[in-house]
């Protein structure tokens, strides 16, 4: 789905497919750059990062390990509830492994701060984080996000993984929704 087919529910497009994938290549040259000669598991965060994590991977040339964790701490709102739920856990023994978090957006980062722990406290070697978008403004906690594609405002966002209520994830870019489509 595009921008133009539901125009009467977005006020602006802040990213559009194309610069989304020019800027996964950059991160995934990096990336590849600074994993040199070393295993590289990627773990993503669904279901928003199912649309990055796909990208992101393809972008790359050369051999990954790729894990799923499932959790939640928004329900249908749009603002982070801060309490953590996990729904869906890895099936990766972490202990040694060199990890990359994949992320649609980092929002107030408490999702993060509580992944950046577990994945710690399950032996891992390394931890970094690779996330799409992410809104500075929003933080309460400060997060040390390796690769960032693109800092937003603090609009309640849609598109490229990125729900209302289970909604939107399929618009090809990123854009603000409007608000009487939430409130």
């Amino acid at each position: 789905m595009r921008a133009a087919d539901i125009a009467d529910q977005l006020s602006t497009v802040l990213v559009t497919e194309e610069q989304i994938h020019d800027k996964l290549g950059e991160l995934a040259a990096r990336v590849e750059a600074d994993y040199a000669g070393k295993d590289l598991l990627l773990i993503g965060v669904l279901k928003g990062a199912v649309m990055v994590m796909a990208d992101f991977s393809r972008k790359l040339r050369r051999d990954v390990v790729i894990d799923w964790m499932a959790v939640s701490s928004y329900g249908a709102g749009t603002k982070s509830s801060g309490v953590v739920q996990i729904r869906k856990d890895l099936d990766t023994d972490l202990t040694g492994k060199h990890v990359l978090i994949v992320e649609d957006i980092i929002d107030s980062g408490l999702t993060l701060s509580w992944l950046l722990e577990n994945f710690a406290s399950r032996g891992a070697a390394s931890i970094e984080i690779l996330a799409l978008l992410r809104k500075p403004e929003a933080a309460k906690v400060e997060i040390d996000c390796r690769y960032v594609g693109f800092d937003i405002p603090t609009d309640f966002v849609v598109g490229y993984g990125l729900d209302y209520d289970e909604r939107f994830r399929n618009l090809r870019g990123v854009a603000v929704l409007a608000p009487h489509v939430y409130s």
